[in-house]
């Protein structure tokens, strides 16, 4: 057999175990907030067929699910009319014919796959989190993976905007907790960026003028301008816009913006959204979410297309880092499974790039989980026996233990607890009196105390002068 070169795919990474238990501490607060919001738990399979994600998120978005070929002897079932379109460049045709099946894109969409198919068993409003990985054929950078974890809360079978603002006031509870006190939550509004395309008179083109839009912190003013100018927008229309766009303003203040753009433009201002704005506001305000931590900002677009209403992304406050969660309304995604009338709203946290600024930022540094409560060891083979089952009564009574079983030299034994942050060291040595002695050693400090085996479950339980204040 040929020896193969160790490597990983690209986008796709290797999680030791300290990764892995932060990103279990941090999955467990993450869960127990949903829980405080009322979210129940839910899972979905890795594959979906490709007819149920297909279309779903876009023509950026379809270019990045990663399919899977078909099963069996797929390629005998093709006509040359099949192989033609592969060779004339009729790829998306071609794949088709020979992929059924697709990874997970995200986890809205199955979400609303899984509620089409159960709607008669579900008590609505159903509010779910989820926490489970996704795959995405995205070009591999910084905080941004081919697969990754998505942590998702969604609500659906409401219209109401306190669902929006429970979104917000779930944000900024959890960053808070994690340590993001500059974080802050961008919202916009789906219907405003219809409003702003038609004020630029672009109606008929505001899918590609909101594409634009979302790329704007990328490729910067001097291209979008480009674009507006190539479009046939006025100079006089693009100033107005600017001004809107730029601003970053108060619920007050976004209404007059609104309404100066609407009186450059001609085009009214629709007062269903005048009275959305002002009721999230005061919903937000009523959960007492710090005014700091929210702002509307109408460069926002997100460029999933299911999205309706109000949209959501937050910025970590970190430079360099960008966006770490993001989300909105959406009034009719089961739509594309036969269900009409089911809104909903969920927002997601982006927990990958959590994880790399905390970790980056020295947020951890209290949180190291240690693998075990103690570890056994000894220099005698022959009192392995003892280990054992000392070990065995521990566990039973709760106390994660560890035995060593490596080199039994007493600088080994204690470098290993160290990496694994196992707090107290038991070591076993022969005892001409008693047959069997203890040693314990607590390693952030240098005392050291004998006990007997019989005595070590009361030590370990807390009963002993290191708990003594």
């Amino acid at each position: 057999m040929a020896t193969a070169k160790a490597q990983l795919a690209r986008g796709v990474r290797d999680f030791d175990p300290e990764f892995v238990d932060r990103r279990k501490w941090l999955f467990s607060r993450l869960e127990a907030a949903f829980r405080r919001y009322g979210f129940l738990p839910l899972e979905t399979p890795a594959i979906e067929l490709n007819q149920t994600l297909q279309g779903a998120y876009g023509e950026e978005g379809d270019r990045l699910i990663f399919r899977i070929l078909n099963s069996g002897q797929y390629l005998d079932a093709l006509t040359d009319e099949d192989w033609s379109s592969a060779k004339s460049g009729q790829i998306s045709r071609f794949t088709r014919l020979i992929t059924e099946k697709a990874l997970r894109y995200d986890l809205t969409v199955p979400f609303a796959r899984y509620v089409s198919m159960n709607r008669g068993n579900i008590t609505f409003p159903f509010k779910r989190y989820q926490m489970q990985p996704v795959w995405r054929a995205d070009r591999p950078q910084r905080g941004r993976y081919r697969e990754f974890y998505q942590c998702d809360a969604d609500l659906i079978g409401s219209d109401c905007l306190s669902s929006e603002a429970q979104m917000v006031a779930l944000y900024a509870e959890v960053l808070e907790q994690f340590g993001f006190s500059s974080a802050c939550v961008r919202m916009s509004h789906r219907k405003l960026l219809h409003f702003m395309a038609e004020g630029l008179g672009l109606s008929a083109m505001a899918r590609s003028f909101m594409v634009q839009l979302d790329k704007l912190d990328k490729t910067g003013k001097e291209q979008m301008s480009t674009f507006l100018t190539e479009q046939g927008v006025s100079q006089e229309a693009q100033s107005a816009w600017w001004t809107l766009i730029e601003s970053k303003p108060s619920s007050l203040e976004l209404l007059d913006l609104l309404r100066d753009f609407s009186a450059h433009t001609g085009v009214a201002l629709p007062t269903s959204i005048v009275r959305d704005i002002e009721t999230l506001f005061h919903y937000i305000n009523a959960l007492q979410v710090p005014v700091s931590f929210y702002r509307f900002d109408l460069s926002l677009a997100r460029g999933l297309d299911y999205y309706t209403g109000f949209i959501f992304e937050v910025d970590s406050g970190i430079e360099g880092m960008g966006s770490i969660g993001g989300g909105g309304r959406y009034d009719n995604l089961t739509a594309a499974f036969g269900v009409e009338g089911l809104s909903g709203v969920g927002i997601s946290f982006g927990v990958e790039r959590i994880l790399d600024l905390m970790i980056e930022k020295n947020m951890f540094a209290d949180q190291a989980t240690p693998a075990a409560e103690v570890l056994l060891a000894t220099a005698d083979p022959g009192l392995m026996e003892h280990l054992l089952t000392c070990a065995h009564d521990l566990r039973k009574h709760g106390i994660n233990t560890d035995i060593f079983s490596g080199d039994p030299k007493p600088k080994k034994i204690f470098q290993y607890a160290e990496a694994r942050y196992i707090p107290i060291v038991a070591m076993f040595k022969a005892d001409p009196e008693h047959g069997v002695s203890i040693s314990l050693k607590r390693i952030s400090h240098s005392e050291q105390i004998n006990v007997q085996p019989n005595e070590l479950l009361k030590w370990l339980q807390g009963n002993n002068p290191w708990n003594t204040p």
